[in-house]
C-alpha cells in the first residue's frame, strides 16, 4: 500500500512540470499595430470622403445606408485638429462645424432611418457642407511633411 501515494506523488510532480513549462512558451508573436495615419493623410482622406455618394447627393440617400461614411467623416475633426497644431484657428472651427453636424446625425438616430427626407437628409446635407468647408482649408495650406 505505500507504492499508491508515491505514485500519486509522481504523477502530480509531472502534471506539475508539465504545465509550468506549458506557461512558459511565447506563442504566435503579435502582429504590430499599424500606427495612426499622421496629419498628412488628411487631404487623401478628405478625396476620398468627398467621392462618397453621401456626399456628392445628401438628400437622395437613405441615411441609414450613410452609417459608414458618418463613421468615416467622425474620424476627421481629429485629425484636422492635429493638423492644425494651433497653428490654423479656421481648420479648427471647420473641424468643429463638422464635428456638430456629424453629432446631429447621431443624435436624431439617423442610422436607422430607412428613407430619405426630414432631419436626417438635413443632417447629411450639414455633413457635406461642413466636410467642403474643411477640405477647402486643408487644401490651401501646404502639408507638413
Amino acid at each position: 500500500m505505500s507504492k499508491f501515494p508515491v505514485a500519486v506523488g509522481g504523477a502530480l510532480l509531472v502534471l506539475v512540470l508539465v504545465l509550468a513549462g506549458c506557461g512558459n512558451e511565447a506563442g504566435p508573436a503579435p502582429k504590430p499595430q499599424a500606427g495612426a495615419p499622421g496629419p498628412d493623410a488628411l487631404p487623401t482622406k478628405l478625396d476620398a470622403l468627398s467621392a462618397d455618394q453621401c456626399y456628392a447627393s445628401p438628400r437622395t440617400q437613405l441615411p441609414k445606408g450613410c452609417e459608414k461614411y458618418v463613421t468615416e467623416v467622425a474620424n476627421v475633426p481629429g485629425a484636422a485638429r492635429k493638423r492644425a497644431d494651433d497653428r490654423d484657428p479656421q481648420l479648427v472651427a471647420e473641424a468643429a462645424k463638422l464635428e456638430q453636424a456629424v453629432g446631429s446625425f447621431r443624435a436624431t438616430g439617423c442610422t436607422t432611418v430607412p428613407a430619405a427626407g426630414g432631419p436626417c437628409s438635413q443632417a447629411l446635407v450639414d455633413i457635406a457642407g461642413a466636410l467642403t468647408g474643411l477640405k477647402k482649408q486643408v487644401d490651401a495650406r501646404p502639408t507638413s511633411g
